[in-house]
């Protein structure tokens, strides 16, 4: 008897938690985005014990100081969407179409990341750095991804807000949790434009998601925009393509900031019974 107590009140705790998270609601993204970073960060100390003392900017710091932490941080994503049934809800089809001009969105940040490639010094970086870098950035664009653009997204939406706020949101939390670089010491004006830049970002990969109509896209192309500028950055090549390549994050901004006062829609939330539906559907 007691075993069917506590599997009721356990089925019961469930229903209660998904019950909460189903609700959607904006202080809800901010908590959820708040509780990643805070993990992510003793994700990185719990490394700090195995990092020893690599040579800044190598293959062997990039797996202590990203790919490991954020691999963590990816994990706990997909163990929370397991808890809420919406693993497969956050990789569905979009609910809501895209607009043909919101491929810019998508041209404009592949177009400087293969620019950036094309202009790096490979002798220079070395092929185990960029393939460092690879993974590193698939890491990146996965955890950062399904947070804001599968999460955030998911909740506004799931709270009857439009469009236009949806994307807001996701993109100025993204962007919130790159201002945790001056905790590292980065000076304040450079971290100010590194705001900037990835809420901009934020909204081009927004336009993504709605464009291409599945998260797995903006994952992809998040994928490959860290790697090129870090690499591009620590080992730029010589001729003006590297002088071009280097316009990349300004073409960002401009469009992204511009792009916000076209977005249009709204997602009507699903009603109660059928939220609980897919509920069941999952377990």
């Amino acid at each position: 008897m007691s075993g069917r107590t506590d599997d009721l009140a356990h089925t019961t705790a469930v229903s209660r938690w998904r019950a909460f998270w189903e609700r959607g609601g904006w202080w809800k993204a901010v908590v959820l985005v708040v509780a990643y970073y805070v993990l992510y960060q003793l994700g990185g100390l719990l490394f700090l014990p195995l990092r020893g003392d690599p040579e800044p900017g190598s293959s062997a710091a990039l797996l202590f100081d990203y790919i490991l932490p954020i691999g963590l941080g990816g994990v706990l994503l997909v163990a929370f969407a397991l808890s809420l049934g919406w693993l497969r809800e956050l990789f569905a089809p979009q609910p809501i179409r895209g607009r043909g001009w919101m491929w810019i969105a998508v041209a404009v940040v592949l177009l400087f990341n293969v620019l950036r490639f094309a202009a790096l010094d490979y002798d220079s970086a070395g092929l185990d750095l960029v393939a460092a870098w690879l993974v590193a950035g698939l890491c990146i664009g996965f955890a950062e991804e399904v947070l804001t653009r599968g999460y955030v997204v998911n909740l506004m939406r799931k709270a009857g807000h439009s469009e236009i706020a949806t994307a807001t949101v996701s993109a100025a939390l993204f962007a919130a949790m790159h201002s945790g670089n001056l905790l590292n010491g980065q000076n304040l004006l450079t971290t100010a434009i590194q705001v900037l830049y990835t809420f901009a970002f934020g909204i081009c990969m927004y336009l993504a998601l709605r464009v291409t109509g599945n998260l797995i896209w903006p994952i992809l192309l998040h994928a490959t925009t860290d790697p090129s500028i870090f690499l591009l950055t620590a080992h730029p090549g010589t001729g003006p393509l590297t002088a071009f390549a280097g316009f990349g994050n300004i073409a960002v901004i401009l469009f992204g900031l511009v792009a916000i006062i076209f977005i249009r829609g709204r997602v009507a939330p699903a009603s109660p019974a059928s939220n609980e539906r897919e509920a069941e559907r999952s377990r």
